[in-house]
């Protein structure tokens, strides 16, 4: 981004003066949930299918966990993996989960749709954030996927969604730490801007300096071993390049690194 764009400044700040972070979890199974919210964390983003990156979880497993925690849930709605670009049929799939996850009591929900060409699915997105309702919307890391990130910010806050979920674009937030916050710095107060994608506690503070970092999203994932202790070589399930007798849970000491610097 150039360095004469409107967007380069940033806002000058008391050094000493640091505000609260919330931290934002992705958890995939019903053990990561319950670990993370007893670590510390302050709400949910609740998906299926770690492989694809997050898709739809099943409605089961949220019910159970709205039981359980009093934490908030952001529901993943992705009707499949590969590309955010959706045929007219998906969307309708993606309004009747909205529709569905609403009636048991969603936080919030987290999704988004690009055209073939890159650019944000503006028509969609507003059909989703409409069939959502009053429950806030976050677009997901399908931003990183757009064809000008700057832009697409724009057209996502123009469609009505509350936060956005990016790397800056590449592939981790490490990486992206320059573009993210030209982006928070962009935002200012109109949408949060959620740093997250390989985020690290180290990253937050070089993530603060604009003024307008409210808010992270980390897995804290790590893999512990399953009890099962026979697995048939020659029979295999899902491409996973995990051990099939490994699961993958919640580190407790990068949680506790996480609230160390956020507060």
């Amino acid at each position: 981004m150039p360095e004469s764009n409107k967007y380069s400044f940033f806002r000058i700040l008391d050094p000493n003066m640091k505000s609260k972070i919330l931290l934002e979890c992705p958890v995939f199974t019903v053990e990561a949930a319950l670990l993370a919210a007893e670590y510390g964390a302050d709400r949910l983003e609740l998906c299926s299918s770690v492989a694809e990156g997050g898709e739809t979880p099943g409605p089961g497993l949220f019910k159970y966990l709205k039981r359980r925690l009093s934490i908030p849930i952001f529901v993943m709605i992705r009707p499949k993996g590969g590309d955010f670009v959706y045929s007219d049929v998906e969307i309708e799939v993606m309004q009747e989960e909205i529709r569905i996850f609403t009636s048991l009591g969603a936080d919030g929900f987290v999704f988004g749709a690009l055209k073939p060409d890159g650019s944000v699915n503006s028509r969609a997105c507003k059909l989703l954030v409409k069939s959502a309702g009053p429950i806030p919307c976050t677009f997901h890391r399908a931003v990183d996927a757009s064809n000008d990130i700057y832009l697409a910010l724009e057209e996502i806050i123009d469609c009505g969604f509350k936060r956005v979920l990016t790397s800056g674009g590449k592939n981790s937030v490490g990486e992206g730490v320059e573009v993210i916050n030209e982006l928070l710095n962009q935002a200012k107060d109109r949408i949060i801007v959620i740093p997250g994608g390989g985020m690290k506690p180290e990253l937050v503070e070089p993530l603060r300096k604009t003024g307008f970092l409210k808010e992270i999203h980390a897995g804290c994932k790590m893999i512990r071993r399953s009890e099962n202790r026979y697995h048939d070589q020659g029979v295999q399930f899902n491409s996973s390049p995990l051990d099939p007798n490994s699961l993958l849970t919640v580190d407790k000491d990068l949680m506790v690194a996480f609230r160390k610097e956020i507060g």
